[in-house]
């Protein structure tokens, strides 16, 4: 959408989905039109010169894997945008989560003041080499981890996202909306791989909704006691999932595809934070366990 508006995109890629971006451009389904764009490929950061802002959308697992593209980058003092889901590594100013960001290796590689966190509300799906489906409204929301130094970058990123017809709003703490929408992560997400399910019938089976329902409350609890207070209920929350289309979960399209689970910085963190705030989570640590032991049967 940034390249149709008329924005400078270059992407990276990999395999026969970059060979398929350099020889027929990207092509996305949506419900508000679809449309195909042409824009340089590169299986590498470092071949695309002048590069202003990075989008990371990456999964948060895979983030250390493409972490040495950036270097250079970095040093010409581009901004980073970690699109991430779960608890970002740069969520705590004085430590890093283990399960997101192992020995602090991120954060000592990108400079708090070059980065401009996001909370995405959509949802995307590669149905093939250069063709991707897009549902639900692209709504980004903006923040950053540090302080007014960082304020010029949140507006352009901000401004620029807006131009595109992407609803983008600039947030004073992004915190409160990654938990919101880690309530709905930390619960649909492992539900749906544990039972194969879409969103709709998840949330149409009275056992997999209390299940849904009392992951979403641990959540909050653990929210609480980091200091957030999320001014929505459960079932306000679960009613926002089922607004949705009836999409695959992430980690369920990861499942299918053979792929490493979302699992660690997803459910693993929010455990991880529970176990620093002494917050009981009895639940989420048997689904946690669960769609461990599924992963691992998958990768077998």
């Amino acid at each position: 959408m940034l390249a149709k508006a008329g924005n400078p995109v270059s992407v990276v890629a990999r395999g026969d989905h970059l060979r398929a971006i350099q020889q027929n451009g990207l092509a996305v389904e949506s419900a508000t039109g679809d449309f195909t764009v042409n824009v340089p490929a590169a299986s590498d950061l470092r071949e695309l010169p002048g590069v202003d802002a990075v989008l990371v959308v990456v999964k948060a697992h895979q983030f250390l894997e493409v972490l040495p593209q950036l270097t250079t980058t970095l040093e010409r003092g581009a901004t980073v945008v970690p699109m991430q889901n779960g608890i970002p590594f740069w969520y705590f100013e004085d430590r890093a989560l283990e399960s997101v960001d192992p020995g602090g290796t991120i954060r000592r590689t990108i400079p708090r003041e070059q980065i401009v966190g996001t909370v995405i509300h959509t949802s995307g799906e590669i149905l093939g080499p250069g063709l991707i489906h897009q549902s639900g409204e692209p709504t980004y929301l903006f923040g950053v981890p540090s302080g007014v130094q960082s304020q010029r970058r949140l507006q352009e990123i901000t401004a620029l996202f807006n131009t595109a017809a992407m609803d983008a709003t600039a947030l004073p703490d992004l915190r409160p909306a990654v938990w919101r929408k880690l309530l709905g992560n930390v619960s649909l997400n492992p539900v749906s791989a544990l039972t194969g399910r879409t969103i709709k019938p998840m949330l149409e089976d009275p056992a997999s909704h209390r299940l849904i329902a009392r992951l979403m409350a641990e959540a909050l609890d653990v929210a609480r006691a980091a200091g957030v207070e999320l001014e929505i209920s459960i079932e306000e929350r679960i009613a926002m999932a089922a607004r949705l289309a009836d999409v695959k979960t992430s980690m369920l399209q990861d499942l299918e595809a053979g792929r490493q689970l979302e699992l660690e910085p997803i459910v693993g963190a929010v455990i991880e934070v529970a176990d620093a705030l002494r917050v009981r989570v009895a639940v989420m640590r048997t689904v946690y366990a669960l769609t461990k032991s599924l992963r691992h049967s998958n990768a077998a």
